[in-house]
Order: structure tokens, then sequence, then C-alpha cells
């Protein structure tokens, strides 16, 4: 699955489906769509030196890029979340369990440990083959039983 490929599933077909598998290339390659659009608002905000003169107040320009920041993060929250359980079910792990690494990492120290968690289930490779979250993402035609 390619950059495009993986932002069109996440944004238009799985927007908020928090069932099947997502593979890695679809959540990395979102991720690094994520991370750029971020920084290519971050980067229109300090070039065009909308933060340099806040000593009367933020200018209107400062404020147009906070509100269409946060306009996207909001939009993207969810799908970022739904591909992020997806991710998990590809381990053959409940999206409970981000649920609960998340509340993990509020706690000072911990939360050092969950996202290391989270960071290592979202590197490893998925199980191969279909599990109990549905068929394999990379070969949909693989099957589970050994002897078929």
């Amino acid at each position: 699955m390619g950059f495009a490929e993986a932002v069109r599933t996440v944004l238009k077909l799985k927007y908020a489906t928090f069932s099947g598998r997502a593979s890695r290339s679809e959540f990395w390659w979102f991720q690094l769509f994520y991370l750029l659009v971020a920084l290519a608002i971050g980067l229109t905000a300090a070039l065009t030196g909308a933060v340099s003169n806040l000593e009367d107040g933020p200018s209107s320009l400062f404020i147009a890029l906070a509100v269409i920041g946060g306009l996207f993060a909001l939009a993207v929250f969810l799908p970022q979340l739904a591909v992020q359980v997806r991710r998990f079910h590809d381990r053959n792990i409940s999206g409970w369990w981000y649920l609960g690494l998340c509340i993990l990492s509020m706690i000072p120290y911990v939360g050092f440990i969950a996202g290391i968690a989270i960071f290592v289930i979202t590197v490893l490779r998925g199980t191969e083959g279909p599990n109990k979250f549905g068929p394999d993402p990379l070969r949909p035609e693989a099957r589970a039983e050994v002897f078929a």
C-alpha cells in the first residue's frame, strides 16, 4: 500500500471503522501524512511571521492558522484513533488494550513505558493469515488452516 492509497483508505473508506485490521504500511503512511500536514501548518505560521510580534496580541494570520490547525486535528482525531485500533487488531490484540495503555500513559514514569509499548506494537509485523479480527490485510486470500 502506497502513500496516497493509505491516506485515501483511512480518510475515505475507513474513517471511523474500528473493526478489521490495518497493515503497517497503512498505519505509517497515514502517520507521515499527519506529520507533513502539521509541519506545513506550523512552518507557514513561522515563515509568515505570524508569531513574531505577539506584544500587541496575536495577529489575525496566527488566529487563522490556529483555527485551521485545530480543525485539522479535530477532523483527523477519529481516523487516527481508528487506524491505531486496527493496527492493534493486526497484532491480534484487542483495541481496548490501546485505551488501557493511553490511560497508563498519564501516570508519570509509567507513561514512558506505555508509550514504548504502543510504539513496539505498531512496529511489529501483524499475524500472518486471518485472526479473530479479520483476514490478513496483506494477503486476504490466505487461510488459517494448515492442511486445507
